[in-house]
């Protein structure tokens, strides 16, 4: 059984929609948000024109892109990509102590052993 990787060269997971939609669609949520009563109504609308789920969906990216830009307070896109790679790198660094922790344990047992020729 072949094993296939969901995750890019990169190291990233690719999402179910491409950046070219998300940013798309943060820029008719902020081109039409002001010809409808309410922001959850602009965001629905966007959703239902671009084929999107769900208009949660189109908040969130709103929202991340206001993060992005500074205007609303958050963790950045730059800053999450940056945390996962350093827990991944944290984790195969554990992984390896690890390792080394039994080998060194190991070896150190055979050196007490009482050498026979």
């Amino acid at each position: 059984m072949e094993y296939k990787s969901t995750y890019g060269k990169d190291g990233k997971k690719p999402g179910k929609y491409p950046i070219e939609v998300k940013e798309q669609a943060v820029e008719m949520y902020n081109s039409c948000r002001g010809e409808f009563g309410s922001n959850m109504r602009a965001a629905e609308h966007v959703a239902e024109l671009l084929g999107i789920g769900s208009y949660d969906t189109v908040v969130k990216w709103v929202r991340q892109a206001e993060v992005d830009g500074g205007s609303r307070p958050g963790v950045t896109t730059s800053e999450q990509e940056e945390i996962r790679r350093l827990k991944r790198e944290n984790a195969e660094l554990k992984r390896a102590n690890g390792i080394l922790r039994a080998a060194s344990a190991f070896f150190a047992a055979e050196l007490d052993r009482p050498q026979t020729k």
